[in-house]
């Protein structure tokens, strides 16, 4: 599933990753466009025990997530 969060202010990319889990989704591909929220998304994720890798396009991030 990929998670869009893009323009948008934190920490409205973190909820919308939080939700993405919470209803079940276990690979997600989510773009994020600021370093705050990239931090805050990789910090959640690595606490809950998920497996992640960044890419850097122009001027976005790609966090790919597995369970």
């Amino acid at each position: 599933m990929k998670v869009d969060a893009r323009g948008r202010a934190c920490p409205e990319p973190l909820l919308m990753v939080k939700n993405s889990l919470e209803e079940g989704e276990k690979n997600l591909e989510i773009l994020v466009d600021t370093n705050t929220a990239l931090n805050n998304i990789m910090r959640y994720l690595k606490n809950k025990g998920f497996i992640t890798s960044t890419e850097e396009e122009e001027d976005y991030f790609i966090i790919k997530v597995n369970k």
